[in-house]
Parts: structure tokens; sequence; C-alpha cells
């Protein structure tokens, strides 16, 4: 595993499930129990109804790509450039901020609504990082 040079997360009491879930290879989101609202990022009380009563769930891991720009400025600390900084609307639901790996960084790679698939890219023991790949078939 090559040294990561990027800034990584730093998981706390309300978001441990969500990076145990990464490194195990599962996307892990929330629900509200009282008003079914599906939610990222995590947070110990539902920012619909307010309500704590929530739970955690797997999700498919399925998405599409919402929005995105293409990063072309180099920087040591963030790899190589071109890259893409995404935005993509889970099947669940909640929109998550990532990045879209296995593919051209050229717009005509990059389609709004194409639908993408979860990976996850391993920096060390602790931290895997979610992020999306067109979807095969």
């Amino acid at each position: 595993m090559a040294e990561y040079a990027r800034p990584l997360p730093q998981p706390t009491p309300e978001t441990r499930h969500f990076w145990d879930g990464c490194k195990a290879g599962e996307l892990r989101l929330q629900r509200c129990k009282d008003c079914s609202h599906r939610y990222f990022p995590p947070r110990p009380f539902c920012p619909s109804c307010s309500s704590r009563n929530v739970e955690i769930f797997t999700a498919s891991g399925k998405a599409t790509l919402y929005s995105y720009i293409i990063n072309h400025r180099p920087r040591p600390d963030f790899g190589e450039a071109p890259h893409s900084i995404a935005v993509v609307t889970l099947a669940e639901g909640p929109r998550m901020m990532t990045n879209i790996v296995d593919c051209p960084q050229t717009p005509e790679a990059l389609q709004l609504d194409m639908p993408l698939e979860v990976t996850f890219e391993k920096v060390n023991e602790e931290i895997s990082l979610p992020k999306f790949r067109p979807a095969k078939g």
C-alpha cells in the first residue's frame, strides 16, 4: 500500500459505523425510524424531523452522477490531475461528495445521470474511501 498524500477523515463516535462499513466494503447510511427519511452524512438525529430514533442500514451501492468538476490543477497532496470531484445521488436518496474512478476524466465520459456503483479505496488499515465508478452492465 503506497503512502496516501491526501488528508484523511478522522472517525468520530457519530461516524464510526460509516467508516467501519467502508472498511468492510459496505456503504452504510442512516434512516429515521419515525419518518423513514434516509440521510447522509452520519449524525445522531434525523435532519428531517430531529428524531433520535435512527438506525443504520447497508445501502445498495448504486448511484447516479448528479454533478461534477474536473480538477486540472496538479497538487502534490491531492494526487494526479485531472481528477473528478463529484456529487452522486445514491439509489436510496441521499447525495454524497466523492470521486469518479475507473473512467476517463473528461466531459464525454462523465455524463450526468450515468449509473454508478461504489468501490472502496483502502488507504490504510483503518480507512477505506468510498468512490464511484461506472456501473457494469
